[in-house]
């Protein structure tokens, strides 16, 4: 590919053509030596007492190294979480969800490791749980969390609610409207179901240790791990190979400590795999019930939106309490509406724990708001299409109040799927058609750093902390550093995965790495240009003032010259190279409720057409 075909258009994916072909290596292919297996012992229920665990028939299987319970972590047993360290390495006392690990079992093969796992018997007595909104609120529900796990100060601290928040402008109960519209809306559990199930090693080495996970933020799984392991962030070192695919459920730290610990105790690599159906335990897309009332105007203008969200967390808070605050702020989605008020709470049961899933919990409030939209659509005898351009806002205005105005052109958004799918075409006999509009927030903070290197013959390293789960981060990495230097495409090397190689970046979520490591990646590289018009100025006798670098070519006061030879011709017969340093951050903001404002939106139209089989349901 030409220098002139590396932006603008589609390339051959980086990496694409080993994933489609069986032969990227995932983690589970990797090669370890002297590795041992692991395999988690659970219980066949949600909450469970643990009596007695007897250790001995799995630990006479010959090739089981180590039979780890609670018991044999650190006292008390470490936990761990991103915003609360709530989770336990192993269940001490009970369990807390269906599938939560009780006992992890080491060997040297997967076979001695299985039946080791078949061999520990776990005394248990089922418990009562929580596994729904209602039951986790009722006056009698059973608490998921115990309650000296939170400040004594805390008004929820005898409740299954962990946190509660409220945003909003206006005054909802002054507005007057012509239709008002109140329903409640439940949206259900969801698995990410990604290609690769989720896996996790850990090896010893020398004074830290090193961790192979299918991460998508592996320098937070290096904080989080220094922590829990009293290491220096220098010895502990996360290796990710790209995984394949995420989807949000492989964000957070999962199992990671718990091999670890595995580890440590054998002195030998272990290697953690999830089934398929232990990966379905894993982690899940919160689960909710939403009650929207919307008021409107008889010419369809929203007068207010009054929203009460309450989102099932499952046993552990994860990530999923940030899920539910960041989608709730804009929970009223792109419309201009004068009063809004907004009731969330996120809730603990005793189900999987939920975590960060495409949409970042903005499906489950769009589909409620959309719903009631439509409803109101129909009350008014108003075009569905038309109710919603109506109330979009148009660039500049503001959704939330003194926040992130709209930035983006959404109602041609709108027209455009319209016309795609001939709204006003007249329906064929069983078919029917729908619209709807989406928001999310995109990153509030972001830190991204990243080093190019320009080598001596003209080809390009990359180095960048993000994570490639097939959205196509390396494709568009090169494609930035290759027309930034001049070079092709395939003179481009892009480097992630390991923290002990690449530069800080700190996370792979909300669509931010084109934005944030994209400008981190171009302006390594015009520090680069700018050390390239030093010695370009050097060599001509020159003022810099009168040299310009940019995308590949050197202008000089009378001629061009491809950046790539001056660079040569400078460096000389001792070769070298040189290296550019570049960062793209947006800082906290302490007042801000989301700890600062979005960078910018996400906005999108889906219409859809259907027909469904009235005696079967086949759509």
């Amino acid at each position: 590919m030409t220098v002139e075909e590396t932006i603008g258009v589609s390339p051959h994916r980086v990496g694409g053509y080993e994933r489609v072909t069986g032969d990227q290596q995932y983690l589970a292919d990797l090669p370890f030596e002297n590795v041992l297996y692991a395999k988690l012992v659970s219980v066949p229920c949600g909450r469970a007492r643990i009596i007695s665990i007897d250790k001995r028939a799995a630990l006479a299987v010959p090739g089981v190294r180590l039979v780890m319970s609670a018991d044999d972590l650190p006292q008390p047993v470490p936990r761990y979480g991103p915003h609360f360290r709530d989770r336990p390495v192993l269940a001490v006392g009970e369990t807390k969800f269906h599938g939560e690990p009780v006992v992890a079992v080491a060997a040297d093969t997967k076979d001695a490791a299985e039946e080791g796992a078949r061999l520990v018997k776990v005394e248990y007595q089922e418990l009562p749980g929580v596994y729904s909104v209602d039951q986790a609120l009722a006056a009698d529900a059973p608490l998921v969390r115990e309650p000296e796990l939170r400040p004594d100060d805390d008004p929820l601290r005898d409740s299954n609610v962990l946190v509660k928040r409220t945003f909003g402008w206006g005054e909802v109960e002054a507005a007057e409207a012509d239709l008002v519209i109140d329903e409640t809306y439940s949206f259900p559990m969801i698995t990410h179901f990604a290609i690769e199930p989720h896996a996790f090693a850990a090896a010893p080495v020398e004074d830290g240790i090193a961790i192979w996970s299918t991460i998508q933020h592996p320098y937070l799984l290096q904080k989080l791990m220094a922590q829990l392991l009293d290491l220096p962030l220098a010895k502990v070192r996360v290796y990710a190979p790209d995984p394949g695919g995420g989807f949000g459920g492989k964000q957070n730290i999962k199992l990671e400590p718990l091999v670890a610990y595995m580890a440590l105790e054998t002195g030998r690599p272990v290697r953690l795999v999830l089934t398929l159906d232990e990966s379905f335990q894993a982690n899940r897309r919160t689960s909710a019930q939403i009650r929207v009332r919307s008021g409107f105007t008889l010419g369809g203008r929203l007068v207010f939106e009054d929203i009460t969200s309450d989102y099932l967390l499952g046993a552990y808070a994860d990530i999923a309490d940030r899920v539910v605050s960041k989608s709730q702020y804009t929970a009223a989605g792109p419309y201009k509406v004068p009063n809004v008020r907004i009731t969330a709470r996120s809730i603990l049961s005793n189900t999987t724990p939920a975590m960060a899933f495409r949409g970042f919990g903005t499906p489950q409030v769009n589909w409620a708001v959309e719903s009631n939209i439509d409803a109101a659509a129909r009350a008014l005898g108003i075009d569905r299409a038309e109710i919603r351009l109506r109330n979009l806002a148009t660039r500049g205005e503001e959704i939330v109040a003194n926040d992130t105005p709209a930035d983006g052109l959404w109602h041609e958004t709108v027209e455009k799927a319209m016309e795609l799918i001939g709204w006003d075409r007249p329906l064929p006999e069983g078919r029917g058609r729908g619209l709807a509009v989406g928001l999310k927030a995109s990153a509030t903070t972001g830190l991204s750093y990243s080093i190019v290197r320009l080598l001596a013959d003209g080809s390009v390293l990359v180095f960048a902390g993000t994570s490639d789960m097939g959205q196509g981060a390396r494709t568009i990495f090169a494609q930035i550093a290759a027309k930034e230097m001049g070079v092709s495409l395939d003179r481009v090397s892009v480097v992630m995965g390991d923290t002990a190689v690449v530069p800080y970046d700190q996370q792979t979520s909300a669509s931010r790495s084109t934005v944030f490591m994209g400008n981190a990646i171009m302006r390594a590289c015009r520090d680069i240009q700018a050390q390239v018009a030093k010695m370009a100025a050097a060599a001509e006798s020159v003022p810099e003032s009168q040299i310009v670098v940019d995308q590949g070519l050197v202008s000089l006061p009378e001629r061009e010259v491809p950046l790539v030879e001056v660079v040569k011709a400078g460096l000389g017969k001792l070769g070298g190279e040189l290296i550019g340093t570049g960062q793209y951050r947006k800082d906290v903001q302490p007042d801000h409720p989301l700890g600062g404002s979005p960078a910018f939106y996400e906005f999108n139209c889906t219409a859809i057409e259907l027909s469904v089989d009235e005696e079967t349901g086949h759509i």
